[in-house]
Formats: C-alpha cells, structure tokens, sequence
C-alpha cells in the first residue's frame, strides 16, 4: 500500500464512532476476553507505568487500569477520532489509576529509552508500516526486566478452523461492517490484512531481533487471536 499511514488514519476516522460496538459483534464478544489474557500476560509491578501503543478507544487501557488501580497508563494513537472516543469513554471508566492519553506514532514513539515498565498493542501489528520497527521502539522504551506484549489477529491454526474462518471474514464480516458502519471498505480491509500479516512465528522472530528474550505465543480460539509476550533483557 503506497501510503498506509493516511490510508488507516482515514479509515479509522470514519469508523471510530461505531468501532467499540463491532468489535464485540464481530468478534462474537470474545475481544475483550482476548484483551484481558493480553493484559494478564504484561504482569506488571504494583503502581507500574505501562505505555499501551496503538490505543484505539482505550479498552486495554482501561483493563490495565482494572487490573491495578494504582498504576499508570500512558495510551498512544495516530488518528485523532479514536482518541476523541479513549478520552469520552475512560473519562468516566476509570475508577483510581491514572491514564494520559496522547497523539503519536507507534513507530517514533516520543519517549526516552528504558521509561517504562511494560509495553502493550492491541490488534495494530497489520496496521503498522513496519513491524520490526514497532517492535524495536517498544523494546526500546521498556526498562530492562520488563514486558512487551502484542495481541492480535492471526489465521486460525487447523485447516478446517481456518477455511471456516476464511468464509466469516470474506463474506460474513464485510457485510456485517457496512450495516453497522456503514463503510464496507474499512470491513474489506480486515480480512485482507490478517490474511497478509507474517505468521506468529515470524512475529516471535521479530520480538527476538528487536531485543527481546523468552518470548512466549499463546494462540486463542483455535488461533483466530494470539498473544505474543516477552521479557526486556538488561
């Protein structure tokens, strides 16, 4: 894609308004169960300061926060209408804890090296420019000890798994997108960007050659989710 930045800013802009509602349905409500394993695998330290990329609407935020109320969530996002929606909805989510929700590029992330304690993205690896990039500036802003985890859509595993899937997510879920978006391009680029992301395995390499050791995969309903977690050497 010639300019994917402006492509997926655009796309999630149009889409904001109604994202948090059809991630559940297409998701068949199991989207935030997948975050909450995400979160559950960052195992940060009581009061942490935890960065989580790629923010969207805040729902990882917001279970960070749950999870431990003392700690504190810095949540990054490039498209301006996703955090319009963050900042509305943990307004009045959050109960302790303390979020700082900011602009920014999950690629150049404006932090010095070693500021935090854990380091998650949710469901924005298909949506980077570069993978290994992302990975690199996550590793890098976590101190040495701490964890970078990544949760995201991945093929389902067994060939009958991923045929049934193949079938939900070219023609059920485009259809399924537009009614409740009305934008059917955003719910063609779904399955066209799973199909194209690099396998789990390659994903593992990845975290490996950005820095990070004893990387852990954990493959969630038949595959159709999984989450990476890994430690920050120092």
């Amino acid at each position: 894609m010639e300019d994917k930045p402006a492509y997926i800013k655009s796309m999630f802009s149009a889409i904001a308004g109604r994202y948090d509602r059809l991630n559940r349905i297409l998701s068949l409500n199991r989207d935030m169960a997948w975050r909450r394993f995400a979160v559950s695998r960052c195992d940060p330290p009581a009061n942490a300061l935890v960065l989580d990329v790629a923010t969207g609407t805040g729902d990882m935020a917001r279970l960070l926060i749950d999870r431990d109320s003392g700690c504190t969530v810095v949540s990054i996002d490039f498209c301006p209408a996703m955090l319009a929606r963050a900042r509305a909805k943990l307004a009045t989510a959050i109960d302790g804890g303390t979020v700082h929700i900011i602009a920014g590029d999950a690629l150049r992330l404006p932090f010095s090296d070693d500021t935090f304690d854990c380091a998650t993205i949710g469901f924005a690896l298909r949506n980077v420019a570069s993978i290994a990039d992302a990975f690199r500036e996550m590793a890098r802003v976590v101190r040495p000890g701490g964890r970078v985890v990544s949760l995201e859509l991945t093929p389902p595993a067994s060939t009958i798994a991923r045929t049934l899937h193949h079938i939900y997510a070219w023609r059920l879920l485009p259809t399924v997108g537009a009614l409740v978006s009305g934008n059917r391009e955003a719910y063609r680029y779904l399955p066209r960007s799973i199909d194209h992301l690099i396998s789990p395995q390659e994903i593992k390499r990845l975290m490996e050659d950005a820095g990070l050791r004893q990387v852990e995969l954990h493959r969630l309903m038949l595959g159709a989710a999984t989450v990476h977690s890994a430690l920050k050497g120092g």
